[in-house]
């Protein structure tokens, strides 16, 4: 008789154990073990339990291929997740490990195989080759293609959160906590509420800070401080929750007719205008894409938006300062020229307005469109196309983790036609779907890899432009990961040609995920390995990297209203000598606006108890020592980025640190 030693281990977080009945048989080359219940006196599978068993066999098994779960329900049903099973041999040899990382739900029979990636050339055997077939037509059925709406990417096909499968779903702490957070945040808001209808009127910049109390970060009061100073809008251009926007002007557009006269006084002693557009000192915002986009209406009010064009000099002295701002795309009496030396709450209403639309385009476009929605058909794509042993799927899984339930949650809370952003923020509604149909529009393959992102826009010289040091910085650390465990699996560009399984996956990410977007430039077919190590990168950079830099900020930035505010209940001036403080308080989001916008931002921007951090790999779905070594490698460059940009902030007075690796989640769960 043969005796195996098998290893089962039980998943960490909350429900994961199971009181059912618990099979294990595994599969050999040369025949099947029985079919052994998994039982030791006491308590077997509990939360975060490793158990020990022995599996016998009347003859050696040959190789093995396969380990055979099977839950049987045992009075009640109680689903189980399974993170890894061991499998010891007769006579002590290596141990070999199966990753699960599964659940096991209802009277299920689940099979997984030993950890070693495999292409689909690598496998031989019949057996093998029909259980990753089979695995992808269950998958298939399960994860479908849906579109939320016409002109954006595609998603996954579910109504809400609880359509999706199990093991995709939160885990039970992190449900809790973010269902938590959300109701102690409205509490908050009804708390201020209360407290500001017994105070006095909504008529003051001051009366913000009523609201300002108990939710409240260093930046975000930092932020109430100085959010009025001309040098602070130029730092956020820069490295502010949107800090993608900016371009160099090398002349100024047709619509924009700013004379160097106007400008002289904001300008260095002897130089002009001319002079510093030929110089690149000269940069450019331009919120053409808000041109005409439907606006809101909140409990029976109208509320506005602009499409401004903000013209930026980098001054030897002061950094990055605003010096013209046109609050439409089309010049004339109406839309007049805000310039610094103009009445002091004009030129503030102007740059108010001017984050008004950076709220809307951060929020809806580099953070929903550019980082959510797209990495959302990486998820789809991957697990329709990609078994579980495939090496892609491997390096891929930990950067998806949660993905698809927080995009269900946000279409059906945030962006739903009754969602929060219908409640208080200007594009609400119909607005919301136009802007992202147009940016998805233009959105290119190119502008995803920030190297090219940062020549494309003229932003390479830019000083004090914390955002593109630190992301080109993550940028190389990610690529040559990459490139280092694709290197361990595809020996030459062949390698990737001829794996059927990629080039489907490549197929469904650019027909079906991307789709209706000609101008995207992605390829439904990978030539190369340089090709397939980029749109990795591309995934892996967007899911940590470019996210923590739109979504960790945006409390920082948002808390103190006046600075972001996500609506404007007032057109925008005409007359730059009309603007009162009246006006002002006016145009910025009333009180429950106000109190909304700070718990929303909160409740999404906060770091996330239960966060794994970039190049954390808890799950372990690599076994070979090759690819432990390419994580090791990653893991040391990621700790000397972050003692760089920790050396680099040291004594800065305003910190630049939402792209410190350790404050980087390893995927877009929040």
């Amino acid at each position: 008789m043969e005796e195996y030693k098998v290893t089962v281990a039980t998943g960490t977080s909350e429900y994961s154990g199971t009181n059912n009945y618990i099979y294990v048989t595994l599969v050999g080359e040369n025949r099947q073990s029985e079919r052994t219940i998994l039982d030791n006196p006491g308590l077997d599978f509990c939360r975060g339990a490793v158990d020990e068993y022995k599996v016998c066999s009347p003859a050696p098994l040959g190789p093995l291929l396969l380990v055979r779960l099977e839950k049987q329900r045992y009075w009640v049903e109680d689903n189980w997740f399974c993170r890894y099973v061991t499998v010891e041999p007769p006579g002590g040899g290596p141990a070999l490990t199966f990753p699960c990382y599964r659940w096991l739900i209802g009277d299920v029979k689940v099979e997984i195989r030993e950890g070693t990636a495999k292409r689909l050339c690598d496998d031989t055997s019949p057996q093998l080759l029909a259980h990753r077939k089979a695995e992808l037509q269950e998958r298939q059925t399960v994860y479908r293609w849906a579109a939320w709406a016409s002109g954006i990417p595609k998603c996954i096909d579910a109504k809400t959160e609880a359509d999706l499968h199990q093991d995709v779903r939160f885990d039970s702490e992190k449900r809790s906590d973010f269902e938590g957070s959300l109701h102690y945040a409205i509490l908050e808001l009804s708390l201020k509420k209360l407290a500001i209808r017994f105070g006095k009127s909504w008529d003051d910049l001051e009366d913000f800070k009523r609201c300002f109390w108990k939710l409240k970060s260093p930046i975000a009061e930092y932020c109430m401080e100085h959010w009025k100073e001309d040098w602070f809008f130029g730092y956020q251009c820069l490295n502010g929750s949107n800090p993608r926007m900016i371009q160099r002007c090398k002349e100024l557009p047709g619509n924009f007719p700013v004379s160097g006269e106007m400008v002289q006084g904001s300008l260095a002693p002897r130089t002009t205008l001319d002079k510093e557009l030929k110089a690149g000192n000269i940069y450019l915002i331009d919120y053409a894409i808000m041109d005409g986009v439907p606006t809101n209406v909140i409990r029976g009010k109208p509320q506005y938006i602009a499409a401004p064009l903000c013209l930026l000099y980098e001054h030897p002295d002061q950094g990055l300062i605003p010096i013209a701002i046109q609050l439409g795309q089309t010049p004339g009496l109406d839309t007049p020229i805000f310039l610094p030396n103009d009445p002091p709450l004009a030129w503030l209403l102007a740059k108010i307005w001017v984050r008004h639309s950076e709220f809307q385009v951060f929020q809806l476009l580099s953070h929903l469109l550019r980082t959510h929605l797209l990495v959302e058909v990486f998820c789809v794509a991957t697990l329709r196309q990609l078994p579980a042993v495939h090496p892609v799927y491997k390096l891929l899984a930990p950067h998806l983790r949660y993905t698809l339930e927080i995009n269900c949650r946000g279409r059906t809370q945030l962006v739903s036609a009754d969602g929060i952003f219908k409640r208080v923020v200007s594009t609400g509604g119909e607005g919301l779907l136009v802007l992202s149909q147009r940016e998805y529009k233009v959105l290119t393959y190119r502008s995803l890899q920030p190297c090219w992102d940062f020549q494309q826009r003229g932003a390479t010289t830019l000083k004090d432009y914390f955002y593109r040091e630190h992301s080109l910085m993550l940028w190389d650390a990610i690529h040559s990961f990459v490139s280092g465990m694709i290197s361990v699996y595809y020996h030459c560009d062949s390698d990737v040609v001829e794996d059927p399984e990629l080039q489907t996956w490549i197929k469904d990410i650019a027909e079906e995920g991307f789709v209706d977007v000609p101008t995207f430039g992605l390829s439904n077919e990978l030539k190369n390995k340089a090709e397939l190590v980029t749109l990795l990168s591309v995934a892996i950079f967007t899911s940590t990297a470019q996210h923590a830099a739109t979504n960790n900020g945006q409390f920082d930035w948002c808390a103190w209203v006046p600075n972001t505010p996500c609506t404007m209940r007032h057109p925008t001036p005409t007359d730059k000598d009309a603007v009162t403080m009246e006006m002002i308080m006016d145009s910025l989001p009333d009180v429950s606006q106000t109190c909304l916008e700070m718990a929303i931002t909160w409740h999404l921007g906060r770091p996330q108890p239960d966060a794994v951090t970039l190049g954390q790999y808890p799950e372990q779905y690599f076994t070979e020592p090759q690819a432990q070594e390419v994580i090791d490698r990653f893991r040391k460059e990621l700790k000397d980025i972050e003692e760089h940009i920790l050396s680099q902030n040291q004594g800065l007075e305003l910190p630049y640190l939402f792209l410190l690796p350790s404050r980087i989640e390893n995927s877009i769960t929040i």
